[in-house]
């Protein structure tokens, strides 16, 4: 029988299987997050991030949840049990935080709402690996080490997959994209405040486009 963690660690891998890059989404006006979706689930990217660090944050979540088919709409930078209950409670499918604290994953275990928790040293890897979860998010990517170091992971780490997130570019994904032990990546390039704040869906859309067509290991 499939343990609970076991069950959300395999929804977590089905959503970072979804399309090459998982959009990171900062979203002051929540009247923007309906057509923001909806123009990335057109151009190919269904997995979106909103992250908690404004407040309209919860609304656009509800929006997303409610609205856009085919988006499957996660909430990011999750700190407390308070943030995964308020985020599953909006409709959101999955979590993401920027790194792992005893509560917190004390409280994800109680939490039907998959999490994918962040890293990044091997010893919080192997942390996380020793509470069941084989999915992280790798952040902050680029500061962190980038490619080379989370490559050198592959070895020693070899049942843990990656979402990196951090200081990555369209230019730049494809290196972190190459590695083995690498699903998708996390990317705020896809949604700049610029075209969020223009309303130029279209623009977004393409973003979506060229991100969906990189290429990654099978």
């Amino acid at each position: 029988m499939t343990s609970p963690i076991e069950h959300k660690q395999q929804q977590i891998e089905t959503t970072m299987r979804l399309a090459p890059v998982i959009p990171v989404v900062v979203i002051d006006d929540a009247r923007h997050a309906v057509p923001m979706a909806r123009a990335l689930v057109a151009g190919g990217i269904p997995a979106i991030e909103v992250t908690l660090r404004t407040p309209a944050a919860l609304e656009a979540i509800r929006a997303i949840a409610a609205e856009v088919e085919g988006a499957m709409i996660g909430v990011g930078t999750v700190l407390t049990a308070r943030d995964l209950q308020a985020a599953l409670q909006a409709g959101a499918r999955f979590a993401v935080s920027p790194g792992i604290s005893p509560r917190l994953l004390d409280a994800a275990d109680d939490c039907e709402l998959p999490l994918l928790p962040g890293a990044a040293t091997a010893s919080e890897a192997m942390h996380l690996l020793e509470r069941g979860y084989r999915h992280l998010k790798f952040f902050p990517a680029v500061p962190a080490g980038g490619p080379k170091l989370l490559g050198a992971w592959a070895s020693p780490l070899p049942q843990i997959r990656f979402c990196p997130t951090g200081g990555i570019s369209l230019a730049s994904a494809s290196d972190f994209l190459a590695l083995p032990n690498v699903l998708c990546v996390g990317g705020s390039w896809l949604t700049p405040a610029n075209l969020l704040a223009s309303g130029d869906w279209a623009a977004i859309e393409l973003l979506a486009r060229e991100a969906a067509e990189l290429r990654r290991p099978v």
